[in-house]
């Protein structure tokens, strides 16, 4: 909505290159009060023009009144605010980049501004950046340009050498403690992280917390309906989706299974259409232990820079909720999320299925205190010799160009990683799919992505009846529209979303 206010303001000449600079509300008094920014002089009419544009956006019971300041920065003021977003965007780039190595110049639009640098593609970002930043700062059109060659690759210190040697991450197992019976008087002893259940077994312990649990039923060849149960478990580190189907002793008791309730299951792995699929063989009570503190594993330390995507402040003035309940659930309070979203070359989300599948493009999203504040985007190079397949074209719009000059999975995933790094994970079938390649590849490059994730498909089927809970069906129930099939716009997407269920369910899953 905001850049649909500013297409309509944006055309009284005096506004051309209005931004907006605040929107408040006071609720006591049902006052808005928006302010524009413009560079330009404006008449009466251009102002009356931007009110009556604006007021259409704001409902009748709410008083209007519209504030704008000039705002002209001239060469000097740009060069500062250069400096300190390269600062802000690339403390590596910045501690060898001085006010001689940055030139401006004015043009009939705005700025174009000049970095003199080794260029690549952590130049090249950077820049990017620093363009969108000015944008957001200043009215006006601004153009960046990398210099190159004029540092010495060697004068820049990165923090850390990346090495080629392989991590080989144990699997971690805990100790099961309350056991009950249900279907078997042999007790485990210790179960196996889920989140390192990645491979195929025929018998495999997991235990934790049921997420969801729902009784199914299905028909035997011999026209009999059978009963199975859908279980979601969570042992803090992943959630799994298991069948189970219950034998008949032991029906009853698993009907009394409920969500929140711990328990024990021996499971059996094998691969179905490219993916793990879980199938529970028993079923009993049981827990972790008390105050259960996952282990991390061994792995290389979160960098302490951004050295080839840089996330970006995101602003989108809609999110305020200004016309509706702001209050926000407590779980949101001093918690931040990221949300994010994957396209990829195919649907192997497992390297025991064949060759596992590569990321193409990432998109996410970090929310802080229920609001969606820092964007990170990029397309992905997967390093693959064999072309994008067709059907992955046509449903993405991304191409082999696209990614062929993306940098690679190699340099933006450790960024990835330093922008999850603290923040819960969210994402819609991120346990089944999303999540899987993210913990694939950053265990190749030795990182440990041991956040708790949160699916927003899980908890749609939860709190919502609805015909299916796809990305598109949910975000239609929410009035939420969006380019599907890409991953920046589906990561808005699930943030919106994610934020709508949290304040329908009051708390964290």
């Amino acid at each position: 909505m905001t850049e649909d206010i500013l297409s309509e303001v944006r055309g009284c000449s005096g506004f051309r290159n209005a931004i907006m600079g605040k929107v408040e509300l006071v609720s006591a008094q049902s006052v808005v009060t928006v302010q524009l920014i413009t560079d330009l002089p404006y008449s009466q009419e251009d102002f009356n023009s931007a009110y009556t544009v604006i007021r259409k956006y704001i409902p009748e019971c709410f008083s209007f009144e519209l504030q704008v300041s000039k705002l002209t920065p001239d060469g000097a003021m740009v060069k500062r605010r250069i400096m300190e977003l390269i600062a802000e965007k690339s403390p590596a780039l910045s501690s060898v980049i001085g006010e001689a190595d940055v030139s401006v110049q004015k043009t009939d639009t705005g700025f174009d501004f000049y970095v003199s640098t080794l260029g690549g593609p952590r130049s090249e970002s950077m820049v990017r950046a620093v363009e969108e930043g000015l944008k957001k700062t200043y009215c006006g059109e601004f153009r960046g340009f990398v210099s190159k060659n004029r540092i010495d690759a060697e004068s820049i210190t990165v923090e850390e050498k990346v090495t080629e040697e392989s991590f080989e991450a144990p699997v971690r197992t805990f100790p099961i403690e309350n056991f009950s019976p249900i279907e078997s008087a042999d007790a485990p002893k210790r179960a196996i992280y889920m989140a390192d259940f990645n491979f195929v077994s025929e018998n495999a312990v997991i235990c934790g917390s049921v997420i969801d649990i729902t009784e199914r039923s299905y028909t035997r060849s011999n026209g009999e309906e059978k009963p199975y149960f859908a279980l979601a478990v969570s042992d803090g580190t992943s959630t799994l989706r298991v069948t189970y189907f219950a034998r008949k002793k032991s029906v009853d008791k698993i009907r009394e299974i409920k969500a929140g309730e711990s328990i024990v299951l021996n499971c059996r792995s094998d691969v179905h259409n490219g993916m793990l699929r879980y199938t529970a063989t028993q079923v009993n009570y049981g827990a972790p232990p008390e105050n259960f503190v996952p282990e991390k594993r061994k792995a290389r330390p979160v960098p302490k820079a951004y050295h080839t995507v840089f996330p970006e402040q995101f602003e989108d003035y809609t999110q305020a909720d200004f016309f509706t309940d702001t209050s926000l659930p407590e779980c949101f309070k001093n918690t931040s999320f990221v949300v994010f979203d994957l396209e990829t070359t195919g649907l192997n989300t497992t390297p025991v299925a064949g060759e596992m599948d590569g990321i193409i493009e990432i998109g996410a999203y970090k929310v802080i205190n229920g609001e969606i504040r820092e964007k990170f985007s990029t397309f992905v190079n997967p390093e693959r010799t064999v072309p994008l397949e067709p059907r992955i074209i046509e449903l993405t719009g991304i191409t082999d160009e696209m990614v062929n000059s993306a940098p690679s999975y190699k340099d933006v995933l450790p960024d990835f990683v330093k922008f999850c790094d603290g923040s819960v994970l969210v994402g819609h079938n991120a346990v089944g799919f999303d999540f899987k390649f993210i913990d694939f590849y950053c265990r190749e490059l030795g990182y440990a992505v041991d956040s708790k994730v949160i699916d927003t498909l899980f908890l749609s089927q939860k709190l919502l009846r609805l015909a299916n809970n796809k990305l598109n069906t949910v975000a239609d129930y929410f009035g939420i529209t969006f380019n599907h099939h890409r991953a920046e716009d589906d990561a808005l997407a699930t943030a919106k979303i994610f934020i709508e269920l949290i304040k329908i369910k009051k708390s964290l899953p």
